[in-house]
């Protein structure tokens, strides 16, 4: 590993640290504004909508220039996005339309992070031999869900009493914002600033691609067509499935425990997000005891996705602290495992068949696209008034369920072809990492 992986790692982990810190200070923010429960799925899912929206034109935009370079510019937007949110009663707006402002303004952080999750894979790309993927994967997965860990709990310490109320003493801060929640945001945004800085000091790879189109017709067309490219690859499309499911089940799941904390267990938001913390560390765990399995053994983890499915089940049963902890940990060690080399088989089938960038565009196009759909679901399920217990089966039983077909589905690929693992020796040398 060379000094500019070591500075992706850092800039990744305090851009991932800030983003997931964000969510709970916005979210302590609507709380603030008195909106409805369903806003806070909706601020999730208008998030993962720019992932949507844009995929066609980020890969594009990731091969374009300097990698390191975009994810500065990306994280430069996500500080402009911070200011919307905490500057929103600047705007003189009513409580409900400053909800839908902020909401906006989260969107707008999304944006920043659909940009900068094509440069900040397709670098890794570039910067490692297929041999090594696994293994820088695992790297950055590990440091992401550490960053997610020390992020939501930097977001519950932030918006405490204790904390806040320090905070909001400082007559500097004080001048600036008003609240916990917006004092919280504040100093989120200073955590962008330092993932910038490490951004720029990220070297060039030196790696150029053809040009890219500039024109959006042409753009969206080129893009359904490497959607489809990767669909019809027989290990692409496994792997493809795999982390679309995970993403969007993570995704509500992060969700799902912060109203399961507060409804079943009846703890307020900055505990709840703890609870957050202690599954995130769970699959750092997971993350880095898969750095142990080669690529070419990458299809036998899938059945951990169906125990995690059961696993969720047990949640409604568990109500003492160690029962919490012990099950997130656990949940938490199943999706790090089983994801971790589903996401380098699919960067590596990505890396061969089409460039860095367009890769990681496409798999971010497909895992926010089910993020909406389970968000979305998630969303009408709360307006619906169903019991947070009811919810959690109802997505336990979803996950195993989709696991278990999309592991009837590799079974028939690899029968139908058997070369398709020595294809992956071959260009991954099929040796442990």
């Amino acid at each position: 590993m060379n000094r500019g992986f070591y500075l992706v790692m850092a800039a990744q982990a305090l851009s991932s640290l800030a983003d997931n810190a964000l969510f709970i200070a916005a979210i302590a923010l609507l709380q603030q504004l008195d909106s409805p429960d369903w806003m806070a799925p909706m601020m999730k899912w208008w998030f993962a909508a720019t992932y949507v929206l844009l995929a066609a034109f980020v890969g594009a935009f990731a091969d374009s220039f300097p990698k390191g370079r975009v994810m500065f510019a990306t994280n430069a937007l996500k500080i402009t996005g911070c200011l919307l949110m905490f500057w929103y009663w600047a705007f003189g707006l009513s409580d409900s339309s400053s909800a839908y402002l902020v909401i906006g303004a989260f969107a707008l952080v999304g944006v920043g992070a659909a940009a900068y999750s094509p440069a900040k894979y397709g670098i890794v790309t570039e910067m490692l031999p297929p041999l090594d993927l696994v293994k820088g994967n695992s790297w950055i997965e590990g440091l992401t869900v550490l960053s997610i860990i020390l992020g939501t709990v930097l977001g519950g310490v932030l918006i405490s009493p204790t904390v806040s109320g320090w905070l909001l003493s400082h007559p500097a801060i004080a001048s600036f914002v008003k609240t916990p929640a917006e004092a919280a945001i504040l100093c989120i945004s200073f955590v962008y600033a330092a993932a910038a800085i490490c951004n720029l000091l990220i070297p060039r790879t030196n790696i150029e691609y053809p040009p890219q189109h500039k024109n959006p017709a042409k753009l969206l067309k080129s893009f359904a067509g490497y959607v489809k490219i990767l669909w019809h690859d027989k290990l692409g499309q496994i792997s493809l499935a795999v982390t679309t499911l995970f993403w969007g089940a993570g995704a509500t799941l992060q969700l799902i425990v912060i109203e399961w904390g507060r409804s079943h267990l009846g703890y307020r938001l900055d505990q709840a997000s703890i609870l957050m913390g202690v599954t995130a560390f769970g699959t750092i765990f997971g993350a880095v005891y898969a750095s142990r399995v080669p690529l070419p053994k990458a299809l036998g983890v899938l059945p951990m996705g169906i125990v995690m499915g059961l696993v969720v089940l047990f949640m409604p049963l568990v109500t003492e602290k160690w029962e919490v902890y012990s099950l997130l940990l656990v949940i938490g060690g199943l999706s790090g495992y089983f994801v971790v080399p589903m996401n380098a088989l699919l960067q590596h089938r990505g890396h061969l068949l089409l460039s860095a960038g367009h890769s990681i565009a496409v798999q971010n196009f497909n895992e926010q696209l089910n993020i909406l759909l389970m968000l979305g679901i998630y969303a009408l399920m709360l307006r619906l008034e169903l019991p947070i217990n009811v919810i959690i089966v109802i997505f336990g039983v979803i996950v195993a369920v989709l696991m278990a077909v999309i592991m009837r589905w590799s079974r028939s690929n690899l029968k139908q072809n058997p070369e398709l693992l020595g294809e992956i020796g071959r260009h991954g040398h099929g040796t442990a990492l």
